[in-house]
């Protein structure tokens, strides 16, 4: 697909490139272009935003993009992005899934993956697909629901438990500046259990991409899922991730976020208790250093009664490199006998670095146990001199501390090969 030049703005190029291609995209084309009207009226948002205050997305964007990448990824760069030795691998490159760089055979009982682009008839995708994701609350949404062209679509059936983790791998390598769509729809069934991992790796590349992913998940009632992001994203990485859950009654859901690197990344993490008796929890580490820009923003609404959700994010920036945490907790009116906590903990290594934290509570019901707070602050001196004064050099003293700073997110990973491989990147990072 040719790259559009002739616009002003990349808006004005986005719309123009829906129009271009339209015709050729799959499922629902009027829902595409109610999603692209609604992207044309918000646009792209700039720092008088409150949601996107802190970021330049305007410079970030700045110049010519193409739409699609027809470069190739080799079946060994593919290889280096595994973190399993034994998972259920579906590769997901430049925005599209590649099914020959997959590894979906014999799959088990119960579990289906099809590439998004043929399951539009499918009558569970027809259910869920684009219901929880909002194309009027944020332009990004609205951008892939308009313009996707990948993805997956995974169904794991009532009752099914999948002993194997599920590894998407978002890679991506591009000869010019593009912009990719990926588009995934999860949806677990009642009494079933579930890990999936979704890793972003940007590798030989020369050109900046821009991942604008989104990922909806359905779980259903009595079930489990544990889910893990990986981003590894490099320099030339900008990364846009949105995620969307809805949970049902007596389910679990855990998240954990690991952002490593990356030019920008912002996370967007939307989780809907829809039922009774619900547990969420979403845990994060983001490594900083450098520029780079990282932005979490996350909503954990409260529906119904008796439901927990627990909230932790921890943050080491240093260099010029700026962070922000945005979380916000809602409570409803019927969502009685909540229990909710939410914590946010920094450490800035230089006197060049940036935090912005803002914890939210928003609450209508009186019956409720919630609390949040924040903490930035620098090493703690006297540890540091305490661990010199039993021999251990300065650098090590604190490279110590970071680690027990980021092992209280680190120790929750369950899965022992994936929780020594993010320990293995953060030593790389702090050495």
């Amino acid at each position: 697909m040719e790259t559009v030049t002739k616009q002003n703005t990349i808006k004005d190029k986005l719309i123009a490139e829906f129009d271009y291609s339209k015709n050729s995209f799959f499922g629902d084309l009027t829902l595409r272009s109610r999603a692209m009207e609604s992207f044309a009226k918000q646009g792209i948002p700039s720092r008088k935003s409150e949601e996107y205050k802190y970021v330049n997305l305007g410079l970030i964007l700045k110049g010519e993009f193409a739409f699609s990448s027809q470069h190739k990824i080799s079946r060994e760069q593919l290889v280096d992005t595994h973190i399993l030795k034994n998972a259920i691998v579906i590769a997901i490159e430049n925005g599209v899934l590649n099914l020959s760089n997959s590894e979906l055979t014999n799959l088990p009982k119960g579990l289906q993956i099809i590439d998004i682009t043929v399951a539009s008839s499918n009558e569970i995708f027809q259910t869920h697909f684009s219901k929880y994701s909002d194309v009027d609350a944020d332009p990004f949404v609205a951008l892939n629901t308009a313009l996707t062209n990948g993805g997956v679509f995974i169904h794991i059936a009532k009752g099914a438990i999948i002993e194997i983790p599920i590894h998407i791998i978002h890679i991506s390598s591009v000869s010019e500046n593009t912009i990719i769509n990926p588009r995934n729809l999860i949806v677990v069934d009642g009494n079933a259990n579930v890990t999936i991992i979704e890793s972003f790796r940007n590798i030989d590349s020369k050109a900046k991409t821009f991942n604008n992913a989104l990922t909806e998940i359905v779980i259903g009632e009595n079930s489990i899922v544990d889910h893990y992001k990986i981003q590894d994203e490099k320099e030339f990485g900008f990364l846009l991730n949105t995620t969307h859950v809805n949970q049902n009654t007596k389910s679990v859901f855990t998240t954990e976020t690991f952002t490593l690197s990356g030019s920008f990344v912002r996370n967007n993490l939307a989780i809907v208790l829809a039922g009774e008796h619900i547990e969420s929890n979403l845990n994060g580490l983001y490594l900083t250093n450098e520029n780079q820009v990282v932005d979490n923003h996350t909503l954990v609404d409260h529906r119904k009664p008796n439901c927990n959700s627990n909230e932790l994010y921890k943050g080491i920036i240093e260099d010029k490199s700026s962070a922000t945490f945005n979380g916000k907790i809602y409570v409803r009116k019927d969502a009685q006998k909540t229990n909710a906590f939410q914590s946010n903990k920094n450490i800035l290594l230089s006197d060049d670095g940036t935090i912005n934290t803002k914890p939210q509570l928003e609450i209508y019901a009186d019956d409720v146990k919630c609390s949040h707070g924040t903490s930035t602050g620098k090493l703690d001196e006297e540890k540091v001199f305490y661990l010199r004064a039993r021999g251990i050099s300065e650098i090590s003293a604190k490279k110590m501390l970071m680690h027990a700073f980021a092992s209280e997110v680190v120790d929750t990973i369950k899965i022992v090969e994936l929780r020594d491989f993010v320990e293995e990147k953060i030593s790389k990072r702090f050495e």
